[in-house]
C-alpha cells in the first residue's frame, strides 16, 4: 500500500491543493491525517471541505493541538498571545460543516493505532510523552515505541525519517527489531527553512519513504490574510520558519 502522510496544513488552501495534485502521480491508496488541519491560515473551512471529500481510504484522522485547543477552548498552552488570538479567531469562523467534521470524523484523541499488512502503526500528533504538545525528534528517547513497526507523527513542522533498532529475542533477525519513524513536515506552515508545502509517501511493500517538498502559490495564500490574525503567520510562509 502507498500511503499519503499529511500533517499541519493549518488552513493553507493553496499548499493543500498543490500537495494533492503532486501526490496524484503516486497511485496513493491510503491517507494518514496527523492533525492540525486548521488555524493560523485563513482557509480552515476550505481545507476541511477538501479533506472531507477526499477519495483516499482514511487510515487515521487524529486531532492536533490546534483542533484540541479550538474545540475545547483550551488556549493556555500556546506560547504567545498571537497564537491564542489566532485560535480564537479560527473558532469564531468555523462553519457548521467544519464543526461537524471535527466532532464526528476526527479522533478525539491525539493518537491512533492501526494495522496494515501485519504491521503495527502508531499515529500521534505529538508523541507518547504528550500527544498534542511535545514532538518526536532524533534526540527523543525511543524506548516506549518498540512495539510499533511504524510511528507517524507531526507537530514539529520539521520532517524526519528515522530507523530505530531494538534488542529482541529473534535469532533469524540477529536479535533486532526495527521501528520506522516518519514525520512528513508541515504542508501549510513549514519550519525547516524551506517554504514549500511538505508531505510524505510511504510504500509499505518496500518500506520506501519519500519526503516531498512542493512549490505552491505563497503570494496567493498570503493575499487571503486579514488583520484579525497576526501578520507573523502570513510573513513566515515566505521563509519557512
Amino acid at each position: 500500500m502507498k500511503i499519503l502522510i499529511l500533517s499541519d496544513v493549518h488552513g493553507n488552501l493553496n499548499a493543500l491543493t498543490s500537495v494533492l495534485d503532486d501526490a496524484a502521480a503516486y497511485s496513493i491508496e491510503g491517507l494518514a491525517l496527523l492533525g492540525d488541519l486548521i488555524d493560523y491560515g485563513m482557509h480552515s473551512n476550505e481545507v476541511v471541505n477538501i479533506i472531507r471529500n477526499c477519495n483516499y481510504k482514511v487510515l487515521c484522522n487524529i486531532r492536533g493541538n490546534h483542533e484540541q485547543a479550538v474545540m475545547e477552548e483550551e488556549y493556555d498552552r500556546f506560547s504567545s498571545d498571537r497564537g491564542r488570538e489566532s485560535a480564537k479567531y479560527t473558532r469564531d469562523n468555523l462553519s457548521d460543516e467544519t464543526w461537524g467534521y471535527l466532532n464526528d470524523c476526527m479522533s478525539k484523541e491525539g493518537k491512533a493505532v492501526f494495522d496494515i499488512e501485519g504491521k503495527k502503526f502508531l499515529a500521534v500528533h505529538g508523541s507518547l510523552a504528550d500527544e498534542y504538545w511535545k514532538a518526536i525528534n532524533a534526540k527523543t528517547d525511543m524506548t516506549d515505541y518498540a512495539e510499533y513497526d511504524y510511528v507517524l507523527s507531526g507537530h514539529s513542522h520539521i520532517p524526519h525519517f528515522i530507523e530505530e533498532y531494538y534488542k529482541t529475542d529473534d535469532v533469524v533477525h540477529r536479535n533486532k527489531k526495527k521501528t520506522i519513524f516518519i514525520n512528513p513536515g508541515s504542508a501549510g506552515q513549514p519550519r525547516n527553512l524551506n517554504n514549500m508545502a511538505q508531505y510524505a509517501i510511504l510504500d509499505t511493500d518496500s518500506e520506501e519513504v519519500i519526503l516531498k517538498k512542493v512549490k505552491y502559490d505563497i503570494a496567493g495564500e498570503q493575499a487571503s490574510f486579514n488583520d484579525k490574525v497576526d501578520v507573523f503567520y502570513k510573513e513566515r510562509l515566505e521563509s519557512g520558519v
